[in-house]
Order: structure tokens, then sequence, then C-alpha cells
């Protein structure tokens, strides 16, 4: 992304710096004024600071990559950050319904697509491995339905620490598992069920083949580039160090155009806008396979339809943390625009949603799937955990309305979908897959 940090008239360089008059403040932003004690030089603050004083201000999109992922410092590559003990919970963390439904849900395309002998399951960031284990769970009790079907499992995961919990979690014990981390297969193994399951760096690795493809809270982390609109036009927000505090990072403008903002639409109304490149590509990836070789993906996150604007934040010990202090200590996010994500997929394959996440659930069942657990169980303990889960998941207050559920498919799944091939005109198509429209329960 270096490329990125250069204007048109050549690098954002200590020459350059003194140019930069325009301090920007972000929603998420906190005052400035905090003591020293609550700002500490984190080993990622050193680098920052020095990758700074060597070729200037950089792009929010650099700072998230090396916050997030810097091979010797990143926040996810040696770090468990979920859980009640991490920074933040997840969906699957919450109650197990979540992952049973999602695995139902991709059964119903499995046979509304013809049943075909073998499909790969693949996630885009898959946590400590809950939600692929309940996923698995749905497979192995609906095991006569899929007997005839070859199923592997695929991850795709760039953090260390959580590749080793998710092998923990989902591979059976007595099978040694084979690593080659110069590959880019780099684990292998069995799970409980006996199924295939390979772990990625990257989506390109991942064999091609009709895929199922699932991405959970995975596009919010993934690193976007800010634009505030100004009298000039557009100007890139930038991370520069704070010439009054030497330990401190602050946002400033960049003085003139940058690369990035070719992303941003022609008609754009909103004065703030984040875009994620690293998404278009995925996106890209996903439809050019789903189009050629059939599947489906389904994305859940929080996110938007092109309408918010200033969403980029950090979370630490599941509270709000300034994105700038004490760097590689915490979470960073930014809302998904699935806008951009439909624009992406190009018209090669078809778009649904995104519906919030309490619709979907609802339209998938969980109301008969929790009174189904519930029947089932005396204890008080597990009847109110169950509960509280549910009303974490379904809420509008909490999760219901914050998340979203957005999916892409063939335009041959849905009908009518060889004539319109407009991403954009995917809509009416809703009622014919399931969470989309309301499953009838026999």
């Amino acid at each position: 992304m270096t490329v990125l940090v250069r204007s048109g008239v050549g690098p954002l360089c200590a020459v350059a710096r003194a140019a930069i008059p325009s301090i920007w403040r972000g929603k998420y932003f906190s005052s400035g004024n905090e003591p020293a004690e609550n700002n500490p030089v984190t080993p990622m603050l050193r680098h920052l600071m020095y990758k700074i004083k060597s070729t200037g201000p950089i792009t929010v999109a650099e700072y998230m990559k090396e916050v997030l992922t810097n091979p010797a410092k990143g926040y996810y590559v040696y770090r468990d950050m979920l859980g009640e003990q991490g920074d933040f919970i997840t969906s699957p963390e919450i109650s197990q319904i979540f992952g049973e439904l999602l695995g139902i849900w991709f059964i119903s395309e499995w046979m509304a697509t013809g049943k075909s002998t073998a499909f790969q399951l693949v996630e885009l960031g898959p946590g400590r491995g809950t939600l692929v284990g309940d996923i698995l769970r749905v497979f192995t009790q609906l095991g006569s339905v899929l007997k005839n079907c070859d199923i592997s499992v695929h991850l795709v995961e760039v953090s260390q620490k959580l590749s080793e919990i998710q092998a923990l979690t989902l591979t059976e014990e007595t099978v040694p598992l084979e690593r080659n981390a110069g590959s880019p297969v780099y684990m292998k193994g069995v799970t409980k069920s006996g199924i295939p399951i390979s772990w990625y760096r990257h989506l390109h690795d991942v064999p091609k083949g009709y895929s199922f493809y699932l991405a959970h809270e995975f596009f919010d982390v993934l690193p976007v580039h800010k634009f505030q609109k100004t009298p000039q036009g557009w100007r890139e927000v930038f991370i520069d160090i704070d010439p009054q505090v030497s330990d401190k990072l602050r946002f400033v403008l960049a003085p003139s155009a940058t690369p990035a903002e070719a992303f941003i639409q022609h008609d754009e109304t909103r004065d703030h806008v984040e875009v994620c490149p690293d998404a278009g590509v995925i996106i890209e990836e996903l439809s050019q396979r789903i189009a050629l070789t059939g599947g489906a993906a389904l994305v859940a996150d929080y996110g938007h339809d092109g309408t918010k604007t200033d969403t980029f934040r950090g979370f630490c010990g599941h509270k709000l943390h300034d994105v700038l202090i004490a760097p590689g200590t915490a979470d960073l996010t930014a809302d998904v625009d699935f806008s951009y994500l439909r624009r992406m997929a190009q018209g090669k394959v078809a778009s649904l949603g995104p519906i919030k996440q309490h619709t979907f659930l609802k339209n998938m069942g969980i109301d008969v799937r929790l009174k189904v657990l519930l029947d089932k169980s005396n204890e008080p303990s597990v009847r109110q955990q169950l509960l509280q889960g549910y009303d974490m998941l379904m809420n509008p207050k909490r999760m219901g309305e914050r998340f979203n559920f957005f999916a892409l498919l063939p335009h041959e799944r849905l009908e009518g979908g060889r004539h319109q091939r407009n991403a954009r005109q995917s809509k009416p198509f809703a009622s014919l897959v399931a969470g989309f429209s309301e499953l009838a329960w026999q």
C-alpha cells in the first residue's frame, strides 16, 4: 500500500508534511488531552512513528493493515481477542443457534441447486472456529441428507494464534495435523466428524470448485481509506505524528488528490466516505468463482447500504477505544458498505440484501429452534442462557438491527436471472432464497 501515501506530485515525506495544515477529527477520536499513562508507547506505536518519520504520513488503510496484521506486532497475529476475556464477542460465541441456522442455510442452497455430489465450505476469518463447528454439527445431524455428498472445509486465516485455536476446536485429536509453514496450505487435518479441513492465508489459494463461502465479521476489519470533502475537492485522511506531542499520532488531510480517490462514486453526496479496495478485490474473486463453478457466498456483518460516513473505531475490553491510542492493543473496525460490495460484484452474480440480522434469523426459524432447545432442557441456567443469547441476537437495540446479511448467488439460481444481470436489480428475487424470505416449516 506504500503507493497510496503518495500524492500527484511526489511522496508525502518530511517536506510535504509542512504543507498539511488541516487537522481532521473523527467521531470516535478523543480530545487529545489524555494523561500520559493513558497513551502508552507500544511496540506498534514505535514502529509506526519510525515509518512515518521515514516516509511521511500514512493512509488510514495502511495504518489498519500494520496495526492488525503486521507479521511481527499485529493485533490479530498472535492474540486471542474473542470471548469474554477478549475485546469483543461475536454471534457464534453467544448462541449455538446462530451457527445452526447458517448450517441450514447452506444445506438449503445445496438442495435448491441440485444436490451436487461434492462441495467446499470456505470460511473467511473463522475466529475461534465456533461458527464452522456449529455448522458442521448440523451437517452431522442431517447426515442422511448429505450422505452422498463429499464435503471439505477450507479456512482462510492469517492469525497463527487463531488457527491453533481453530484446530483445537475442530479437529480430531487422534489424527495429527500436517503443517507446512511455507506452503499456501499451511495446515491440514480431519474434523471430529471425519471431514478434511485445510488452512490458507489467502482466498486465491483455496481450490476452485463448487463452494459455499462464509464471511462473518470479516469485511469490517479490512483496511479502509477515509476521505473528506473540502472546497478543493476530496482529500484523503492521513495519520501523522503530532508535532506538539512527540509520542502521539493525529489525523491530517492530504494537501492534494491521492490514487484511492478513484474508488469514490462520481455522484457521491456524502461529505465523508470510507472506501475499502481490499473488500472489492475479494468480492470480485468470490463473484468470479461463483459464476464459474456455482455455490453461494453469505456475508454477515455490521454495515450500511451507502449511507453512513465516519465509522472507523476501536474496541478494547468490550469498550470503544481511541483508534490512535496504544495501537496494537485494540481491534480496529469500520462498517461495511454493502452498496460497494454489490457494485463490485459487477453483475457477474446476483446479490441479495442487506437485510437486518433479526429478520434473517426469524426467516430461518430461530423461534422454532429456540422452542425445541427450551423444551429439551430442564436446567434453569441453560434455559436462561438460551433466552439471553436469543435476546442478544434478535433485540433491535443489541445485535438485531446492527448486523446485516448479504448474499451472492449465480444468476441461474434465481428465476429470470439469466435476463436481468444488473446487480442492482437482484432484490425482487429475494423471495426465492431462505433467510431472505420466510421459510415454510412443515
